[in-house]
């Protein structure tokens, strides 16, 4: 296991050690689980993004092939 050495605000640094003690747990373990909710909810809105894009390409390609139904359906029969 990795250790890290941070720089942080008194004031963050006050409600991170009451926070900790409230819920019995060490300020180490606390930080850690921080980080994996953050590394989770970035995850998360990567996810969302990537299918976002997915939607978009798929929505324009659609709209593509609609508009070759339309002109088809708009020609003379041959």
């Amino acid at each position: 296991m990795a250790t890290i050495s941070i720089r942080i605000q008194d004031d963050i640094l006050a409600e991170l050690n009451d926070r900790s003690k409230a819920l019995h747990m060490p300020r180490a373990e606390y930080v850690r689980r921080a980080v994996v909710a953050m590394n989770e909810q970035v995850a998360k809105e990567l996810r969302k993004k990537r299918i976002m894009e997915a939607s978009r390409r798929v929505r324009e390609e659609s709209m593509r092939v609609n508009a070759e139904f339309d002109a088809v359906e708009d020609a003379p029969d041959v």
